[in-house]
This record gives C-alpha cells, structure tokens and sequence, in this order.
C-alpha cells in the first residue's frame, strides 16, 4: 500500500474541477472559504453564527482546507440567481410566520376582550339583580 502525501497535488485538480464548472469559479470559492477559515482562526475564542468551522480534519493552510472541502463535497458554489431564489423565499417565510403571529397575537386579544366582556355583563346582571331586590 503506497503512502499518500499531502502535497499540492492533492486533492487533484481533476476530482477538484468535477464539482464546479470552471477554475476560476474553483478558484473563487476557495479563496472566500479560505479567507472565511482565517476569519474563524482570527476569532477563535468568541462565538458568532456568521463563521462556519472547518469542515474537514486538517492542519493545512486555509486555502488547502478550502480546496478539501470543496473535494469532500463539504462547500459548495451557489449561483447567484439560486441565493436570489433562496433569499426570497427566507422572506417570504418570515413574512409569513409574522402574519401567522399577528393573527395569533389578535385571536388571543380577542379572547381576552371577550372573557372581559362576559364579565363585565356578569357583573352588571347581578348589580341590577342587588338594585331589584333593594326595592
């Protein structure tokens, strides 16, 4: 069994070229996942949702990291018409589940307002029955 050593050549340009459609979109991605891996390097010891962890066990330099997500089918490249499909349907979505609360929000209003009202009649049939029998 040959030993495999990492090396530029791996992984191959080949396997790496069959998941995009071009270098230079391979290019593209690699190089913003790369500067994302330094980010979340930079950031170690804070928390945020915007930096996403490396994606494959590694200790090369973030652009080889890149590269071997993009091999390992971890990252891939979103065109820009299915980001536009992607971000209106999260608005839609959103706009939605607010609607969806306000109604909810008015159904329990309602609710509220009709036990007050139910109350209030209660209330007021027994102060005139107390007035009836005073007389």
């Amino acid at each position: 069994m040959a030993a495999t050593n990492d090396s530029m050549m791996t992984p191959q340009l080949e396997v790496l070229l069959g998941k995009v459609d071009s270098k230079f979109s391979l290019v593209t991605l690699a190089a913003s996942r790369a500067r994302e891996l330094q980010q979340y390097y930079a950031k170690m010891g804070s928390v945020s949702s915007k930096v996403v962890p490396p994606q494959v066990a590694s200790l090369r330099k973030p652009l080889s990291m890149g590269f071997e997500e993009i091999a390992a089918d971890k990252i891939v490249r979103v065109s820009a018409d299915e980001m536009a499909e992607r971000r209106a349907a999260e608005e839609a979505a959103q706009a939605d589940a607010a609607a969806l609360f306000a109604s909810a929000q008015a159904a329990a209003s309602e609710e509220v307002f009709g036990e007050v009202a139910v109350v209030e009649a209660v209330n007021q049939d027994s102060a005139s029955d107390a007035d009836s029998g005073d007389a």
